[in-house]
């Protein structure tokens, strides 16, 4: 009986032990991040999302496009503009590192390829 304890408690230490050691499964972040992306216009855009959600799209040439807030729900990106009345919009994601793309698609059906780039505050402008 003694010795069923032990190894039952051997295999569960073990069973423990390799769990433990498999490397965590990475994550979407979308707080405090910038994306670069070319528009359905062919406007090159930059947007920010700060660390409280609130996100700023401004054309990189400087004229504003949009602004409100960004939650993830269920894996997706979902955004909110403050400036239209069409409600939430969500995108499919996958965790990407600065430098590297992804392909998007919206709950509407909009492709879109993004870039992640170096975190930029940003404010709105014109």
């Amino acid at each position: 009986m003694r010795l069923t304890i032990s190894l039952v408690a051997a295999i569960a230490l073990c069973a423990g032990s390799l769990a433990a050691a498999a490397p965590a499964k990475s994550t979407f972040q979308l707080k405090h991040t910038t994306w670069t992306y070319t528009d359905k216009d062919g406007a090159k855009v930059q947007e920010s999302i700060d660390a409280d959600g609130n996100y700023i799209a401004n054309e990189v040439s400087g004229k504003h496009l949009d602004h409100g807030t960004a939650v993830l729900k269920g894996g997706k990106a979902c955004f909110t503009s403050a400036m239209t009345k069409e409600g939430q919009t969500c995108w499919t994601t996958h965790s990407v590192k600065v430098g590297e793309s992804m392909k998007t698609v919206s709950s509407k059906g909009e492709k879109l390829t993004v870039t992640r780039v170096d975190y930029a505050p940003m404010e709105m402008s014109n």
